[in-house]
C-alpha cells in the first residue's frame, strides 16, 4: 500500500527519511486499529501494484497529519488532484512557514506537488 497525495523521503537515501519514518510510527503505532479511504478522483493501485489510499487513524487523516508536521510533501501524480488535495496543499504551506520538519532540516526540500519532496541525500 502507498499513503495516496503524499511523498515522504526515502527512508535511506534522503534528507529526513528516518524521521519520517518515526512520525509515521508515532501516528500509528502497533496495534493500531486504522481505516483506509479510497479516492474515487484517483487510480485505485500504482504502477507496482500498491493500493493507493488515504489513512485514517482515531479519525485523523495521517497523509495530512504527515505533512502537517513537515515529514511529507503534497504529491499529485500526474497533478491529479483528489479529494483532500486542498488540505494539503494548506498543511504543507503551514508546514513549510513554520520550518516544521523536513522543511527545516532539508534545505533542497522544495513544495512542487507534481515532483514530490525531492530532499536530496540524507
Amino acid at each position: 500500500m502507498r499513503l495516496v497525495q503524499i511523498d515522504a523521503p526515502e527512508l535511506e537515501t534522503e534528507c529526513y527519511g528516518q524521521a519520517a519514518r518515526r512520525a509515521l510510527a508515532r501516528l500509528t503505532p502497533a496495534g493500531t486499529r486504522i481505516g483506509l479511504e479510497r479516492d474515487p478522483a484517483l487510480d485505485d493501485v500504482d504502477r507496482y501494484g500498491r493500493i493507493l489510499r488515504y489513512v485514517v487513524a482515531a479519525g485523523r487523516n495521517v497523509n495530512v497529519a504527515l505533512v502537517a508536521e513537515g515529514a511529507a510533501v503534497p504529491y499529485f501524480f500526474r497533478n491529479g488532484r483528489g479529494h483532500h488535495a486542498a488540505r494539503l496543499l494548506a498543511a504543507a504551506r503551514a508546514a513549510r512557514a513554520r520550518r516544521a520538519g523536513l522543511w527545516a532540516a532539508c534545505p533542497r526540500a522544495r513544495l512542487e506537488p507534481a515532483l514530490g519532496a525531492l530532499t536530496g541525500p540524507a
